[in-house]
């Protein structure tokens, strides 16, 4: 099972933002981009989206930006996979209009079934906040700035 680069990146938005070292602070695009040096177009499209289905709020206008619209901790992985994935089609007999001609007969489509589920029931188990209880090196890692800044004080 291999997450397009758009559920990747909507990961990284929200991991993003969950790890601001000063909460409510708001966010361009551009910093996100640059900070995990991915195409800001990109995030762009995804950062619609996420705002979108509810996850960012964004806020227009010359000191606009993003921040998260809900905490992390009611944010499910699992779910947000399933809203930021076009389809879990693995493999062709997954499709509605199959062409393999094994299909009607084959065990293999019910384990990668069965498999499927599996992985989107472990994601199930996870929210956002599970993902940052290291949220000290996430922002080291992210914000390299802060600790610099912290240290000449």
């Amino acid at each position: 099972m291999k997450l397009t680069l758009y559920t990747d990146y909507s990961l990284r938005v929200l991991l993003y933002l969950a790890s601001l070292p000063e909460e409510n602070r708001l966010v361009q695009i551009k910093e996100i981009a640059e900070s995990y040096k991915i195409s800001k177009n990109h995030l762009m499209k995804v950062t619609f989206n996420l705002g979108k289905l509810g996850y960012v709020e964004t806020i227009r206008g010359r000191n606009g930006g993003l921040k998260l619209a809900v905490l992390p901790e009611n944010i499910n992985i699992g779910k947000l996979v399933r809203e930021t994935e076009e389809d879990f089609h693995m493999v062709e007999c997954f499709q509605e209009h199959s062409s393999c001609i094994i299909s009607p007969n084959c065990k293999l489509k019910g384990v990668l079934y069965q498999a499927l589920q599996a992985f989107l029931s472990v994601l199930d188990q996870y929210t956002l906040n599970d993902l940052i209880t290291n949220k000290e090196q996430l922002t080291s890692l992210l914000f390299p700035e802060q600790k610099q800044g912290e240290g000449s004080t």
